[in-house]
């Protein structure tokens, strides 16, 4: 029997080595090899003093993982999620939710945003995003500019 997955939080500076490189591990494994999909990982934003990391573990293995950015609009706290992913054998039980859950409950009423896969548009609209810009191409996927809180978001004109 699988063991229930242990939610895990910590800041950057606070995160261990060998928990670092997992987290790492598992979102180049999602992203760059699955999604075929190379790009800068590392993007300097992971060991920011304000960087939170999220993460699931399962068997004694990262199963899913999430960064939480503490950003500053006009002097005003925000925060942006990414590098959202779970591992394939980890999928379809629920971890993603958990975690994602677990993120919003730090952010709070804060406006937070998040740059979504298209295809995980509805999955994150369920958590209360909404689209906050036109759908764009990066890195040859598209992504659709999501918010949730801070006033009213984007709305597209057809």
């Amino acid at each position: 029997m699988t063991a229930t997955a242990a939610l895990k939080r910590s800041w950057a500076l606070d995160l261990d080595n060998k928990t670092f490189y997992e987290l790492l591990k598992l979102r180049v494994e999602v992203f760059v090899v699955e999604q075929a999909c190379p790009y800068p990982e590392l993007d300097g934003r992971d060991l920011l003093t304000e960087t939170r990391h999220f993460w699931l573990e399962q068997d004694g293995q990262v199963v899913c993982t999430l960064r939480l950015l503490e950003e500053h609009d006009d002097g005003n706290k925000s925060f942006r999620i990414g590098r959202l992913c779970t591992s394939r054998q980890a999928r379809g039980q629920g971890h993603t939710t958990r975690l994602l859950q677990a993120a919003l409950a730090e952010v709070g009423e804060a406006r937070c945003r998040i740059n979504a896969q298209t295809y995980l548009v509805e999955m994150y609209a369920k958590h209360g995003f909404k689209a906050d810009g036109e759908e764009f191409i990066e890195d040859g996927i598209p992504h659709t500019p999501m918010r949730r809180g801070g006033g009213e978001p984007f709305v597209a004109v057809s």
